[in-house]
């Protein structure tokens, strides 16, 4: 039986009468009235109840909780599920791009997309995109973070200057990298010139998909450091001291102490950012590759917008959009079961 340190215990002032609860547990009434709680002399096993019973939330009526869900179920139902069945169906029929009807067609609209050498190429060059876009946003992110959490002076306005550029939109971001690669104006392009580079962003396809990569990973890595840093502030100090009694090397420290400890975090960050990378760089790819010429490298979303609003193929472009849906279902399990694997979270 474990008790009570003295400091919890009753002063001579208040002693009464000791009873035995009928959980087995010892009660104390005082003579001043005070009543001493079940399990104050066996430690921890009240206090677990307490916290239990603390923790647990009632609702006055059994559907309260639902109804807290439907405004969220009704959003992911009217925004994801019922687009993504159309999409499903509109990929078995040839529509008319003015809506006046449509034919069915089966498998053909996803056998012609498969067949076809330049969608190949875009998965391609978006499966490097993916890759390169989601390696530089988390490295950098994480070693940005591990730095401003040795800083002791000015660490606030070092924070705020690594987060502001996420409040900034993909479109605004994407005009931003333009300006940076401007062929007039751009320092990128006056600084590569300087090493003999001739970069011509819109015209020629690897220095634009260089301006794409640059561009998606700086507008990226400011939400990467917000989470890894508050992984850093949350690994204990105790734990840091034993660290560092046991290694002297920092960098042995990190990769066998601090990462380790990080890996949820990663974790998380790893799928958010393969999202990233696939859907949301819409915005600056759109900017950077428009009214340009048409040998410009784009990802899988934009190839969908492309054949779905400019080449009026409702059917070919849903086709895509539900094998891009497979892709991204097939990856987030492949993440969870092999990668999860590898992550400990106590």
């Amino acid at each position: 039986m474990s008790h009570a340190g003295p400091s919890s215990w009753p002063s001579p002032l208040t002693r009464g009468e000791v009873s035995a609860a009928d959980d087995g547990t010892l009660r104390l009434s005082t003579k001043a009235g005070r009543r001493w709680p079940a399990g104050w002399m066996t430690g921890s096993s009240g206090d677990r109840r307490d916290k239990a019973g603390a923790k647990r939330v009632q609702f006055s009526s059994p559907f309260l909780p639902y109804l807290f869900l439907a405004p969220q179920l009704a959003i992911i139902f009217i925004f994801f599920y019922w687009p993504s069945a159309q999409a499903i169906q509109s990929s078995f029929y040839l529509e008319d791009p003015f809506g006046f009807g449509s034919t069915f067609v089966g498998m053909s609209n996803y056998a012609d997309v498969l067949r076809s050498n330049e969608y190949l190429g875009i998965a391609r060059f978006t499966a490097i995109f993916t890759v390169l876009v989601t390696f530089f946003a988390l490295s950098i992110g994480l070693l940005l973070a591990v730095k401003a959490d040795g800083v002791i002076r000015g660490n606030s306005g070092y924070k705020t200057l690594l987060i502001w550029v996420y409040a900034i939109a993909p479109p605004v971001a994407g005009l931003i990298g333009m300006m940076f690669f401007d062929q007039h104006i751009g320092p990128i392009v006056k600084l590569a010139a300087w090493f003999g580079l001739d970069i011509k962003v819109g015209l020629d396809y690897f220095d634009t998909a260089f301006a794409m990569i640059v561009v998606s990973v700086w507008k990226q890595i400011p939400y990467n450091f917000i989470f890894f840093l508050s992984g850093l502030q949350g690994i204990p100090v105790p734990v840091r001291e034993a660290a560092a009694l046991d290694c002297r090397s920092g960098t042995r420290r990190f990769w066998t102490v601090v990462l380790p400890l990080l890996a949820p975090t990663a974790f998380f960050l790893l799928i958010i950012n393969v999202t990233y990378a696939l859907f949301d760089t819409f915005g600056v790819i759109d900017v950077m590759v428009k009214d340009k010429a048409a040998n410009n490298p784009i990802t899988l979303v934009y190839k969908v917008y492309m054949d779905g609003f400019r080449g009026n193929d409702l059917g070919g472009s849903s086709a895509q959009s539900v094998i891009l849906m497979v892709v991204v279902f097939v990856l987030t399990i492949f993440q969870f079961r092999f990668i999860e694997r590898r992550v400990h979270y106590n």
